[in-house]
């Protein structure tokens, strides 16, 4: 992973599932909510970058304004039999500061996941207050959040025509809910987190049959640390590990990238059972660039994905605020 350090579910369910096609029950599985395997939350390759998502007490410790935008095109080329585009896109974006006058630092993170033919909004408010300790600071949060849920039934292609369930148009829901986090990091040397978002696992329900939509919750776990070549301290690296589950199932991804002269970095990056990724960044200034591709490993790979890109950009900056000049009197003309 490479990152920079600068300065600066129901019966109507059953019912719905029933009447898809094959793909549509797939996609069901893999990317909703209810009572399924998979995971809600969305997946990143660049996830030392999207630590605010993830983290509300991440928030300002960079010390900086920090602005960071991230797409996500997730198995590209996977269609279903209809030959429509149902492959997961994610877009990111994040910003946070620190203020003094709460103590500790603001962010926001507003995200949009597309699974198929599923529509996820979802609005992050940060709050960290941080402290010194030890070598580092401490800091610990909670985040309030927002999420909008929308799918478009009318897409679903039915076995039997007729099916009171699938011939609604786009149907949607809102639903709030809180997390907490807490963050420590060593300037230049390591950062640790954990953190949990969901908490109450807000439910709704939505469609014209009232299918249900579950909140699950999810916890994490990552760390992060950086190891200065002794003959050659403009080569830095920087091993990571990023852990995300909801006790249903488990992501892991163990990363290794190498720094060149705080400006190149190159990396790779293993998720057990799902992909190998290849990663790229660059710093100039006040911005850095990454991109990554995931290799897929596990079988939809065989199912017509050709792997999975993500492209982010941060910017980092320092409000400048104008001071009022002094004015001195000489005593001579007092």
């Amino acid at each position: 992973m490479c990152y920079f350090m600068p300065d600066f579910s129901g019966d109507a369910e059953m019912n719905l599932m029933k009447s898809t096609t094959w793909v549509n029950i797939a996609l069901l599985l893999v990317f909703s909510g209810g009572k399924t395997l998979a995971q809600q939350e969305p997946q990143f390759t660049h996830n030392v970058f999207t630590r605010m998502a993830i983290n509300p007490a991440y928030a300002g410790s960079s010390g900086d304004i920090s602005v960071t935008g991230l797409m996500r095109q997730q198995w590209v080329g996977f269609k279903d039999m209809d030959g429509e585009k149902v492959a997961p896109q994610t877009y990111l974006l994040t910003a946070d500061m620190p203020v003094s006058l709460v103590h500790g630092g603001l962010g926001i993170s507003i995200t949009s996941d597309q699974l198929g033919f599923e529509n996820n909004v979802g609005v992050r408010l940060n709050y960290a207050y941080r402290t010194v300790a030890g070598n580092g600071d401490l800091a610990f949060g909670p985040v309030i959040g927002f999420l909008n849920k929308s799918i478009d039934f009318g897409k679903l292609k039915p076995t039997q025509s007729g099916d009171p369930v699938l011939g609604s148009a786009e149907e949607s829901t809102m639903m709030m809910d809180v997390g907490l986090g807490a963050y420590y990091e060593v300037k230049n040397k390591y950062f640790l987190g954990i953190s949990t978002s969901q908490l109450i696992q807000t439910s709704s329900s939505i469609g014209v049959d009232a299918t249900n939509y579950n909140l699950k919750r999810h916890y994490y776990a990552h760390g992060g640390y950086i190891y200065t070549l002794p003959n050659n301290p403009l080569i830095k690296l920087q091993p990571s590990l990023f852990i995300k589950t909801d006790f249903v199932s488990t992501q892991f991804d163990v990363n290794l990238s190498a720094l060149y002269n705080e400006r190149f970095c190159g990396g790779i990056s293993y998720r057990l059972q799902d992909a190998i990724a290849f990663l790229l960044g660059l710093s100039y200034k006040s911005l850095i660039f990454g991109y990554s591709y995931d290799l897929t490993t596990s079988r939809l790979g065989s199912a017509g994905s050709s792997g999975s890109h993500e492209i982010f950009l941060n910017y980092r900056f320092k409000l400048q605020l104008g001071k009022n000049p002094r004015s001195y009197r000489n005593t001579r003309y007092l």
